[in-house]
């Protein structure tokens, strides 16, 4: 068997270039697709996240505009800053950056977004969607973690896969997507007694709870895929005895490489994925959008 550590850069690759080919098209028919991102106060993180996805915009030919709200901002004034994006017609996706101050109601600001510029696919009315087959704007770290398993050739119909983690916008959205491509899926979750016994039976496993080094070597079937979702910080011994901070996944590497037919790293893995799916789904609500305003004009 050879182990193979799968590059979220070449699975996103393909994917880039057809939402360029898309962009330039929309473009030339006066339809240019324009991603509105909100930030509220100023988080490390989030910054990092913004850069890349303007970046990528900049890649495929989306407009890109970072839009800062204070960090004392009120629920209703950020509910009316998102509901002046919803109607604004230049705009065509929002995407909220995360986290947001403790004392705003995150999911009542996902929910304010309007669903056909979620390009996210946070809104319940995008994940519902989920459930009878419609991914257009499906959430994209999910659609992101399809994408890859998708990518090692393994045939899903009849798949044996374990989902670790049932979060609204990951687990549960991901098992509903391999369930339609008739794969056997188990979902496993904190309630789950005897993990391992789960795992060991999976021909592809996802990760994705939060938990560094959750999954080890010992506990993944050979040749399986194994897709780490996970993101944490954990510190490290740096020269003379100091520490560092380094980014890790659910899944120890090292042990599971040795063992799974296809890994992702992290980061390096899902993260660029989700960021071509994110980009994906701008042009798929712009689309969306254009044949519903051509159907009306001709009602």
């Amino acid at each position: 068997m050879s182990h193979k550590t799968v590059k979220g850069k070449e699975v996103a690759a393909p994917i880039i270039t057809r939402v360029k080919e898309k962009v330039e098209a929309l473009t030339d028919m006066g339809w240019k697709p324009h991603l509105a991102s909100i930030e509220i106060g100023s988080n490390p993180a989030a910054s990092l996240y913004i850069r890349n996805q303007r970046r990528i915009c900049a890649e495929v030919g989306i407009e890109f505009d970072n839009r800062q709200y204070p960090q004392d901002i009120t629920q209703p004034e950020m509910c009316a800053a998102i509901g002046a994006l919803n109607v604004d017609p230049r705009v065509t996706g929002v995407i909220l950056q995360r986290p947001v101050p403790p004392h705003l109601n995150l999911e009542q600001l996902q929910m304010a977004i309007h669903p056909s510029k979620d390009v996210e696919g946070m809104h319940p009315s995008n994940i519902g969607k989920v459930v009878y087959g419609d991914y257009i704007l499906g959430p994209c770290t999910s659609l992101a973690s399809v994408e890859i398993l998708r990518s090692t050739g393994l045939t899903l119909r009849g798949l044996e896969v374990v989902v670790i983690g049932h979060s609204e916008i990951v687990g549960k959205p991901i098992a509903l997507y391999l369930l339609a491509e008739l794969s056997t899926v188990t979902i496993c979750h904190h309630g789950t007694h005897n993990l391992a016994a789960h795992t060991r039976r999976a021909d592809a496993l996802f990760v994705a709870v939060g938990k560094p080094g959750l999954i080890t070597g010992d506990m993944v079937k050979p040749g399986a895929a194994v897709i780490d979702i996970g993101i944490n910080q954990i510190e490290v011994e740096a020269e003379q005895g100091n520490k560092k901070k380094k980014t890790v996944g659910d899944v120890d590497f090292e042990s599971v490489h040795e063992v799974a037919g296809w890994i992702t790293p992290v980061p390096g893995g899902v993260g660029p994925v989700t960021l071509a799916m994110l980009v994906r789904n701008t042009v798929a609500a712009v689309e969306r959008t254009k044949v519903e305003y051509e159907a009306a004009m001709l009602a």
